[in-house]
């Protein structure tokens, strides 16, 4: 059975476009994966903390030594990472926020970015080790800056993923969606004929 794993980023609980269309394109994918299991994770509602001295401290502290509070955070990113390896397909509603990802997916890739178990370094350089998936990100932005200098958002997620050894990845894009109705428009328009032609 197909597991798809849509993660919502957008800072906006209400109305974000991101959110809208990852919906949508989930659903596209359901249809084509018969009896496929959906999860949703909103990182928005279950908001991780970020990255700070105890975060830090648990995920570098030998098993063996760990206080029972760095055993529950520990406990919290193997429960990430496990939702993440049991999944097929993974959707991101990722929109654009100051030229890169909003501070909530940023957080979820710093709690899924684990030394010996999501990635390993070798004498070869990095390997990932959540492999086999393919990633589908639904980025919705305000202006166009697919393919131009501005845009560090999408080599930040490509090479992110990639790095943990996610590397069939796709980008879905809603642009212009503030420069007036009929960019919006013709933005969903162009993410909607991309959904369509998803597999």
């Amino acid at each position: 059975m197909t597991t798809i794993l849509q993660l919502n980023s957008a800072a906006r609980s209400q109305g974000a476009n991101s959110t809208l269309l990852a919906t949508e394109l989930t659903e596209k994918l359901r249809s084509a994966n018969p009896g496929a299991k959906v999860v949703v994770r909103d990182l928005l509602a279950n908001a991780l903390p970020h990255l700070d001295d105890s975060v830090l401290g648990a995920f570098f502290t030998p098993v063996e030594q760990r206080t029972p509070e760095q055993a529950a955070i520990v406990a919290r990113s193997d429960a990430l990472i496990a939702e993440l390896q049991a999944a097929d397909i993974i959707v991101i509603g990722a929109p654009m926020y100051n030229f890169g990802v909003s501070s909530q997916l940023k957080a979820y890739f710093d709690w899924i970015a684990r030394a010996g178990v999501t990635f390993r370094y070798t004498e070869n350089g990095p390997e990932g080790l959540v492999k086999g998936k393919r990633a589908f990100i639904v980025s919705a932005r305000g202006g166009k800056y697919a393919g131009t200098p501005a845009d560090s958002q999408a080599p930040h997620i490509q090479t992110f993923l990639g790095f943990i050894g996610i590397t069939d990845v796709s980008f879905i894009y809603a642009e212009g969606m503030n420069m007036g109705p009929d960019a919006a428009n013709a933005g969903l328009a162009s993410a909607r004929e991309a959904i369509a032609a998803a597999a």
